[in-house]
């Protein structure tokens, strides 16, 4: 029929196009990891995918065949034994409704319907490989769980493997009894139509070999299920409890005898074939189950366990205590006491004078948005985000932010929008913008220690080499070494353009590559553009997150890749991560997909001109990271190896510092009773946002720790008690070597008020002098932007500093303009760090000289004093005047007359 020829030529040339698109994605795969050096990453996923793939199709589709094939055989229409299911003997009628094309060609049907389920399945199971590979190449753990004694390897990897392979048995034999019952439907030998309610004893006796086989498989089910008893949570234990040990694993176990005495009676209803058995079977299995695993253990939960909770639960709650502090690695974290004493003055400043020189002043969102109106230069170009980082300049460590000023060829004009401007021409960012965490010009703009295009060096790090192609916003591919150089960066009326002098991207200069790629990316032009010549080269996969991921998916990565400049060159730095939701015990991570183990493995390093990309394993005793460098030899490289520069920029990850410190919030209480009762729960702080208020988020620094002899890179974190402001401890990751990946904890006396961040915010806000001020700016045609507040941990004292914006409502570029700074019970703003410290601790200062300490630095001596308040006043009373404030200009005006009587009366003064 006509009909039937054009769908079976449609359904041969989608089979065509399909198979044609996997051979091309193959061959592009595979000449994209060779390009980069990762042939053999690529050949052990794939074949490990595609053993899989064939494995489970394999055995899929040859069981349900052979069980639909056994049906279609068994089931002569009209012959058999038949049983009512009321008991009476009949013959049934052919089933009237199936087409008499299925009943003439069942077993092409039977094979069709396998083969397809089997597909289904296979690819299914594909994703798994990682799965197979990791329980195949373990390496143990080195210590045993509590419960079994198992090696905690055995969780991570072994038993998700044992799971997959339940889940697809039981899976398997369900479809195998659909498959056999669909058969026999066909064929008469069941009716379950509104009248009849029969079925043969010949299906019945098929029927009953397959429960068989499920209860069998089901028995192996329960014995799993032991194992998954130590991810439970009843709300106070996370892990096996009290009533899991006692009940719920005895009940398991008689569940795995009922299951098998079940597959016993279900096989012997091969002879006896009577429906009556498999339903008694199958009743007294989801039964039991029903009432031993659900009814029974609440019973035992409520009236037994819930009265006598504390001391039933006490030994399973500390084993989930000190086991979710091993999976979060929080058990290695040091705790140290911080007195918070009122005891700074300006020689404890000057003693941790390079805390002083780093403090925060640039927050990201105001820094962007001046960074791009001062620096993106074209339109085209586009800053993706601020990183943090920390370089030794002018012989001082010094904390910088730093942004890559990438190309977007999708900004440029619409009527620009061609072929050749996106994919040949515009092909790369250029250069990097950094400036000092601190430092401002006299109008309230960063000052640029990097910046323009070339990039100038102005008190930063040379760059040789500023041409970016892989980043974080280069999400199309280009073609370089082509018939025309490409656009390099702008200059005056003219641009610069010069030719790809790298090895980065695949050889497309032949025909048939060519050809190749053109049918990937659905786009003819790369075949027939004459700007592709023999020479070029493509570049893809050019972001960092996408690159990275195709290399080594079984990784979990940062959300942010930083940049770094090394040797004159830019790198991308890539944190990533290596994950279980296996770990025994441990507390779940919700907000990171239920992830209950967690170590920062693996360092990631990106080339942003050739797209070379280095992993290197950071922890040689996480488990997992040694088992993938089983299974894929080479792919991780020592730490060692990465160069000595690089090394120097490495630090802790925030996503990890995040999930740590979240954890610990509660699994610093290392009691039982204490945990039980949830009496010193921590949380993170609240600060002011757009919205309302948002969680303090972590915050790199550097400062000097207490006890130790220079300032280093940290990432910190304050805390307060649940439900209140105050702060009770910060928590502190050092990431500078030696000491990188210590954490530390200092814990505050508990016994004594530290105000916390919000308390701070609300101290600043009731202050009439600030509060007036930030009124009258609001007023007067400008926004006032509140940066975050920073909590400066010195010496044992708390100094919070927190930066103010102002961005004319006409206006992008937010100036920062003052300075807010906190200590004890003092709140100052004045127009820099320096002025506001000043104020802070003029009396401490003073004390000093009349003890005879020489000033310096920040102990200014008096005269400068009274000259920085002088200015202030003057400062303010300009301000005053532009607002039209007469009354406060002339009560500003009578307070510098005051300040400078006050100066002309001091000896030797001028």
């Amino acid at each position: 029929m006509p009909w039937r020829r054009t769908a079976v030529a449609a359904a041969a040339i989608v089979a065509c196009l399909t198979i044609l698109n996997f051979i091309i994605d193959f061959v592009v795969d595979w000449t994209w990891f060779g390009a980069i050096g990762y042939r053999d990453v690529f050949w052990t996923v794939f074949s490990t995918r595609a053993l899989l793939f064939l494995t489970v199709f394999a055995a899929t589709t040859i069981i349900l065949w052979a069980n639909g094939w056994l049906a279609s055989r068994l089931a002569k229409p009209g012959i058999g034994r038949f049983l009512e299911l009321a008991g009476a003997t009949v013959r049934p009628p052919l089933s009237a409704n199936v087409p008499d094309v299925v009943r003439r060609r069942l077993p092409l049907f039977v094979a069709g319907a396998a083969a397809f389920l089997g597909g289904l399945l296979a690819a299914a199971e594909m994703t798994n490989w990682d799965v197979l590979l990791r329980f195949l190449y373990q390496v143990p753990y080195g210590q045993r769980d509590p419960i079994f004694g198992n090696d905690i390897g055995f969780y991570l990897f072994s038993l998700p493997a044992y799971i997959a392979l339940k889940n697809w048995m039981l899976l398997t034999v369900s479809l195998s009894v659909l498959s056999a019952g669909t058969v026999y439907w066909v064929c008469g030998h069941i009716e379950l139509d509104g009248q009849r309610r029969r079925i043969s004893q010949t299906a019945i006796a098929h029927g009953s070999a397959l429960l068989g086989v499920f209860f069998a498989v089901k028995a192996w089910s329960y014995g799993l299920d032991r194992y998954l008893l130590l991810y439970g949570d009843n709300g106070v234990v996370v892990g096996a409890s009290y009533t899991d040990v006692h009940v719920e694993l005895p009940v398991l176990w008689l569940l795995i005898g009922l299951a098998v005495i079940a597959a016993i009676v279900s096989w012997a209803n091969l002879w006896v074939r009577t429906y009556k058995l498999p339903l008694a079977a199958t009743a007294l299995v989801f039964g039991s189950a029903f009432v031993l695993a659900e009814v029974f253990p609440v019973l035992f939960e409520r009236l037994f366990v819930k009265p006598n909770e504390l001391e039933l639960e006490r030994p399973y709650i500390q084993q989930n205590i000190t086991l979710t502090r091993q999976a979060y690695n929080l058990h290695q974290m040091a705790t140290r006491a911080f007195p918070v004493e009122q005891s700074l003055t300006s020689a404890s400043l000057q003693a941790n004078q390079a805390t002083i020189d780093n403090i925060r002043l640039w927050d990201e969102p105001p820094l962007m948005a001046t960074y791009r109106q001062l620096q993106e230069i074209r339109t085209y170009y586009r800053f993706g985000d601020v990183d943090v980082d920390r370089y030794w300049l002018d012989g001082a460590y010094r904390q910088v932010m730093l942004s890559a000023r990438e190309l977007a060829s999708t900004l440029l004009p619409s009527n620009a929008q061609t072929w050749v401007n996106r994919h040949v021409l515009f092909t790369h960012g250029n250069g990097v913008i950094m400036s000092p965490v601190t430092h401002k010009s006299a109008e309230g703009l960063p000052v640029f220690y990097l910046s323009d295009i070339p990039p100038v060096a102005t008190g930063g790090p040379p760059v040789r080499e500023p041409r970016i192609y892989y980043g974080e916003l280069t999400d199309t591919y280009v073609l370089v070494k082509g018939s025309t150089p490409e656009f390099d960066y702008p200059k005056g009326k003219d641009n610069v353009y010069a030719p790809y002098g790298g090895l980065g991207g695949v050889s497309v200069g032949s025909a048939a590559r060519r050809a190749l790629f053109a049918w990937y990316f659905n786009d003819p032009n790369i075949l027939i553009s004459s700007y592709v010549t023999a020479e070029s080269r493509i570049m893809f996969r050019r972001t960092i997150k996408e690159r990275v991921e195709t290399i080594a998916p079984f990784l979990h990565l940062d959300h942010n890749p930083y940049l770094v400049v090394s040797e004159g060159r830019l790198f991308w730095v890539q944190d990533a991560y290596t994950t279980s939701d296996y770990f025994p015990y441990a507390v779940p991570y919700d907000e990171a997909g239920g992830l209950n183990y967690i170590r920062n493995s693996v360092k990631i390093t990106v080339d942003a001109y050739n797209g070379t990309v280095d992993l290197y394993l950071a922890d040689p005793s996480d488990p997992i990271a040694a088992t993938y460098a089983h299974i894929f030899p080479g792919l991780l490289k020592a730490f060692a190896a990465m160069p000595q520069d690089l090394q120097r920029h490495m630090r802790y990850p925030e996503d990890l510092f995040l999930i740590q410190a979240h954890t610990y919030a509660a699994y610093h209480m290392e009691a039982p009773e204490v945990f039980y009762n949830r009496e010193d729960l921590w949380q993170f702080p609240r600060q002011p946002a757009d919205s309302g208020t948002a969680m303090m988020t972590p915050y790199y620094m550097i400062m000097r720790l207490p006890g130790e002899h220079q300032a280093e890179n940290i990432l910190m974190l304050p805390m307060v008690p649940s439900q209140r402001e105050n702060m009770i401890a910060w928590l502190a990751a050092r990431c500078d070597p030696p000491h990188y990946g210590e954490m530390i904890v200092y814990e505050f006396p508990k016994d004594k008020l530290v105000y916390g961040p919000f308390q701070i915010e609300a101290r600043i806000n009731q202050n009439t002098a600030i509060s007036q001020q930030l009124s009258l700016w609001n007023q007067l045609g400008s926004r006032v932007i509140r940066g975050n507040l920073h909590v400066i941990p010195i010496e044992h004292s708390l100094l919070y500093v927190s930066p103010l914006y102002l961005r004319a409502s006409t206006g992008q570029i937010p100036e920062l303009k003052r300075v807010i700074a906190a200590y004890g019970d003092q709140v100052v703003m004045e127009e820099t760090l320096a002025q506001a410290l000043a104020a802070l601790f003029t009396e401490p200062l003073h004390a000093s000289e009349q003890a005879g300490v020489p000033s310096r630095g920040l102990m200014a001596p008096p005269e400068a004093d009274r000259a920085r308040e002088a200015l202030r006043h003057y400062r303010q009373a300009m301000e005053r005047l532009k607002a039209g404030d007469w009354q406060g200009f002339g009560a500003e005006l009578d307070q510098l007359r005051t300040v400078l009587e006050r100066s002309s009366e001091v000896p030797g003064d001028r």
